[in-house]
């Protein structure tokens, strides 16, 4: 697990323990999607729910970005993250959600003081393929429509088992990447509500 890009390109994070359910975003498919993304993210703000140990947040501040909310449950995971966010000296642009997102994303997102440009949605497989998706919907994705940039951006990953509609509330999917197994599915506010 390396960042690829930006202020601390070639920097190592620590992966996550190995009894952990994150699975780390391999380098190729990383590139990739940061390059849909825009190489440069400067002054954008991000978010990173279901995080593991931050490398997709960590990226973003490497090319830019202006801040990151990092949402993660496992404490052993989360020990890592904030060990990898002191190693690339990354703390001070970054604050830590700790506990079950679903359940309190919507109150976190309420302490925003401002919108958010790209949110990354990064469930465990075996929780998306479970998920009833008007529940995730209601839980996850209309409240990150509500606070999300006009020009926002949100990136679901999961397995290619998960079939999420091609809408989630105000959110509409306008681009799609399979990589092996895995699926990107970018989705912005239909209609530019």
């Amino acid at each position: 697990m390396r960042i690829i890009a930006g202020l601390y390109k070639g920097r190592d994070l620590l992966p996550p323990p190995g009894e952990s359910s994150t699975r780390p975003i391999t380098g190729s498919v990383k590139k990739s999607l940061f390059a849909m993304l825009g190489e440069d993210l400067s002054g954008q703000r991000v978010l990173d729910l279901f995080c593991g140990t931050g490398t997709l947040g960590i990226e973003a501040l490497s090319r830019g970005a202006e801040h990151c909310c990092f949402a993660e449950r496992d404490p052993a995971v989360i020990a890592r993250l904030v060990r990898n966010l002191q190693d690339c000296r990354a703390t001070a642009q970054a604050v830590i959600w700790r506990g079950d997102v679903e359940n309190r994303l919507a109150q976190w997102l309420r302490e925003l003081t401002a919108p958010v440009d790209v949110a990354f949605v990064d469930p465990p497989y075996a929780l998306a393929r479970q998920w009833d998706w008007t529940q995730a919907s209601r839980n996850i994705f209309d409240p990150l429509a509500a606070t999300l940039a006009p020009e926002g951006i949100v990136v679901l990953r999961t397995d290619d088992e998960a079939q999420p509609p091609p809408s989630l509330g105000l959110l509409a999917e306008v681009r799609t990447r399979t990589y092996g197994n895995m699926v990107l599915r970018l989705m912005k506010k239909a209609n530019g509500e």
